[in-house]
């Protein structure tokens, strides 16, 4: 547990943190809940390595000295796998079993519109190819947790359509807002996670929006977020304290997740955009971050 700052005296912030890492099918996660994306009757190993070295670890009744594989159910939909590494907290893997691309027909999965993603990959990058699936969102799932501090729901795109939705997301996304998320705990400024103002898009709301052809949002992999507790009325808190809430507060934020590309090695697997955005007449000032891998600034 990690208790910070004497103005967070009945603040206890818990990062979540397992003090293990679980490699999933090339995936990771160090904390005790965590969400991965596979596809129906996709193989996988999952493995639990502590300060370099494989730790043994129970799934179910079974016990594994390196690693598990696991695959995946024939059908879309979700298992969880509950992983109790020897003499550490255990861990609950989130398995969301995706609805595979080619189940979208005219632009549409089960009645809910997808659009369609740019043919002209983006510098012929992996990155930039249609995702492979999407996870479906319903009324009852959508406020589950699939990170310590984040649900589905924060990431669904602001389309105006009913259930089920559908949403890409994608598990290094998650990792580096809990990253961030404890980062601005630790500068004294109690949340319990960022509002995503903006989390997935689908290409259809992208282009409706006029945003840009190859946003990361549409690949699960950008959120847009800002500080929204004291008080918590749907725009930037007052974050440098000074009496205002404006650009500024953004740049408090901006400035802090900027700060990590220089020397914190654990932070380079969250390289990626960082964009600062001023207030308008929709909504208030913001801080873009995505896990597109390369660093943009703007």
């Amino acid at each position: 547990m990690l208790l910070i700052g004497a103005a967070m005296e009945s603040f206890a912030f818990e990062t979540g943190q397992s003090g293990y890492v679980i490699n999933v099918g090339g995936a990771k996660s160090e904390y005790t809940l965590m969400s991965f994306f596979v596809l129906p009757n996709q193989s996988l190993s999952i493995e639990v390595v502590k300060a370099g070295k494989h730790i043994p670890f129970k799934v179910g009744s079974g016990t594994h000295l390196n690693k598990f594989d696991w695959t995946a159910p024939a059908n879309p939909g979700l298992q969880t796998l509950l992983i109790q590494p020897d003499g550490e907290l255990p861990s609950t893997l989130h398995m969301f079993i995706l609805h595979p691309m080619n189940l979208v027909k005219n632009n549409k999965l089960n009645g809910y519109t997808i659009g369609e993603y740019p043919k002209d990959v983006y510098k012929g990058l992996d990155s930039y190819r249609p995702p492979l699936g999407f996870v479906e969102v319903t009324k009852s799932n959508q406020d589950m947790l699939i990170s310590p501090h984040y649900t589905l729901r924060q990431f669904l795109c602001k389309q105006n359509e009913g259930y089920p939705k559908y949403v890409v997301l994608q598990t290094r996304l998650l990792r580096k807002l809990e990253y961030l998320t404890t980062a601005v705990n630790a500068q004294g400024i109690a949340m319990d996670s960022f509002t995503v103002m903006s989390g997935y898009r689908t290409p259809y709301y992208n282009t409706a929006i006029k945003n840009k052809k190859y946003s990361r949002h549409q690949w699960g992999g950008a959120a847009d977020i800002y500080v929204d507790v004291n008080p918590k009325d749907g725009v930037m808190d007052d974050l440098n304290r000074d009496g205002k809430v404006n650009e500024k507060d953004a740049k408090y934020l901006w400035d802090m997740v900027e700060s990590f590309y220089r020397g914190v090695p654990e932070y380079k697997p969250f390289i990626g955009g960082l964009g600062l955005y001023k207030a308008n007449a929709v909504h208030g000032p913001f801080v873009h971050v995505d896990v597109r891998g390369t660093r943009a600034r703007w």
